[in-house]
């Protein structure tokens, strides 16, 4: 049977999930938390933070004593069947057309700023990073993840860089007193604020990979939602003491304002090139682990078909680049809609938290003793968290309720029935 590369160690693993996390989020999302709850979405990022904790807690479990390509799924097929698995790991397929667009198009965004005036083409600079992101996931997961762990540095340099040149004191750093009103505020911006912490279930899929799994998969997880984590909450001081937000245009484009602001004009070129460095790493990570799941399904349903072989550098190679090719279809699906940004992100984080939910009823199911106990908590985070997003749950649970729907049931009948 093919079997993915152990290439990944402790420290690029790391690299890995915090770049995956702060990635496209770092650059939008605390603005966009920032003019839904102002001065309060401090309160909503330690809130939030202190949520994913178990659950992050709960994934390095799961990682830990079953380190699958499959993920989710996979962990979902040990605890119930393999109907759910297939409906599971649909549904996180199910996020292509919706939350990967939505994040290549604010890396292609940073990207057109440093391409040449003649291809300065916003849909030319998403098919580019599309292509980019094929090329990398195909170098193996070694190479990605020393890029990553680049990125990383260069991340945690610029948030530092603007805490410094901001002058951050520590009159910056008083919380505000929550009141009764403000309560639907931060409600409301931890339904986008989520958007933070999906990386987790994408980064579930990586736990084969791991030359040590037992040991680093579950400190790797950890380390990187603190480091994430604390990244955010500093972001987010920076952008509520200078006002950077205000409205959907304004919100995306913060961090080079911060950047014009704090450092001049001439640190354009560096930020975009951080901001698409940035984006780009949280998007490889889930062109890997989309890769793998529809390569992990293949491996256990058709084990002889291309999408379950492997390249020599180990890797997936012909799910990389259907993953790619439906990448790009959405890519222009997307442009040519023109919708809003936030709209796309409502949408994505209903799948992710039902993923996430699907998974803690999993570890609840797998695991025994604190491991148990930290799965049921989990799993009723989780819930309040999928109550907040509240219209675009639906999306998420219409998705599902049809992929569990009986189908090869009904096209059996129907084939026996033109028979007779």
């Amino acid at each position: 049977m093919e079997q993915l590369k152990k290439d990944i160690s402790l420290t690029s693993g790391i690299a890995q999930l915090s770049t995956t996390l702060m990635g496209t989020g770092l650059f939008m999302i605390p603005a966009i938390a920032a003019g839904i709850a102002g001065h309060f979405s401090l309160w909503a990022w330690i809130l939030l933070f202190i949520a994913i904790c178990p659950i992050a807690l709960t994934f390095a479990q799961l990682g830990k004593r079953y380190p699958n390509a499959g993920g989710t799924a996979f962990f979902v097929r040990k605890a119930f069947n393999a109907k759910l698995e297939s409906s599971v790991a649909w549904l996180f397929v199910s996020v292509i057309p919706v939350g990967v667009p939505a994040a290549i198009a604010l890396a292609a965004g940073f990207l057109q700023q440093i391409l040449p005036e003649p291809i300065s083409n916003n849909l030319f600079a998403q098919i580019l990073t599309v292509l980019l992101l094929v090329f990398v996931n195909l170098m193996g997961t070694k190479s990605s993840g020393h890029l990553q762990t680049l990125i990383a540095l260069s991340v945690f340099a610029l948030v530092g860089t603007f805490l410094w040149k901001g002058d951050v004191n520590s009159a910056d750093l008083v919380m505000p007193a929550i009141t009764q009103e403000s309560i639907w505020p931060i409600t409301a911006a931890l339904g986008v604020m989520f958007w933070c912490f999906v990386g987790i279930e994408a980064f579930a899929h990586m736990g084969e990979e791991f030359k040590n799994p037992q040991r680093d998969f579950p400190i790797a997880i950890i380390v990187g939602c603190f480091v994430a984590g604390a990244t955010y909450w500093a972001c987010s001081v920076v952008i509520l003491k200078f006002g950077a937000y205000g409205n959907a245009q304004f919100d995306n484009a913060s961090i080079p304002w911060l950047s014009a602001q704090l450092l001049g004009d001439g640190a354009k070129w560096i930020i975009s090139l951080i901001g698409f460095s940035a984006c780009f790493a949280s998007v490889n990570l889930y062109t890997q682990s989309l890769a793998r799941m529809v390569w992990a399904q293949a491996r256990e349903h058709r084990p002889y078909s291309p999408l379950a072989k492997i390249s020599r550098r180990g890797v997936p190679f012909s799910a990389t680049l259907l993953v790619g090719g439906v990448l790009l279809i959405s890519c222009v699906i997307g442009t040519l809609s023109q919708l809003d940004l936030e709209f796309f992100l409502k949408l994505a984080n209903s799948v992710f938290v039902l993923v996430y939910m699907l998974a803690m009823l999993a570890a609840y199911k797998l695991l025994r003793g604190f491991g148990k106990a930290l799965a049921g908590l989990s799993l009723l985070l989780c819930t309040g968290v999928f109550i907040c997003l509240g219209w675009s749950m639906f999306y998420a649970l219409g998705i599902f309720t049809l992929l569990l729907l009986p189908w090869k049931q009904w096209r059996h009948k129907r084939q026996t029935r033109a028979v007779e």
